[in-house]
């Protein structure tokens, strides 16, 4: 007779390996700088970014929700683009660095912020503490 045991839960969620450090199929380090950030920088590090295009939405756009968006694509594109990190994640000491392909960093600052948007992709993350939009980006956020 064929148990529960036998087949699996998906309740039990993906079976992993507990020794397995998060970033290494990446090619980060275990630890320290270039390891994979912590997850609670992530979403400070977008708080903060968020505050300042509202900031900058209050004084120059009566607080337009429109252009809070525009200005949350625009800030992170550009300094995403130009620098490697959004203004938040300099505070936050996290740098968004390339993992894989060949793709120029303004490509991947795009496919990353709009996805990003979306917001389930930014929710849903895989064993390497990456969540979907950096995967489809083939970046990975990371300590400084």
């Amino acid at each position: 007779m064929v148990e529960r045991k036998d087949l699996g839960s998906w309740m039990g969620g993906v079976p992993s390996d507990p020794d397995y450090v998060a970033g290494a199929d990446l090619g980060l380090p275990a630890e320290g700088s270039g390891s994979v950030a912590p997850f609670w920088r992530r979403p400070v590090s977008v708080v903060i970014d968020w505050g300042l295009c509202v900031a900058i939405s209050a004084l120059f756009f009566q607080y337009d929700a429109t252009a809070n968006l525009v200005l949350f694509v625009v800030v992170n594109l550009l300094f995403m683009s130009l620098f490697g990190a959004t203004p938040g994640q300099f505070v936050m000491r996290v740098r968004i660095l390339p993992v894989r392909g060949r793709m120029p960093m303004p490509l991947r600052a795009v496919v990353r912020t709009g996805l990003m948007l979306l917001l389930i992709p930014a929710v849903v993350w895989n064993k390497d503490a990456q969540p979907l939009h950096d995967t489809a980006a083939g970046t990975a956020a990371v300590t400084v």
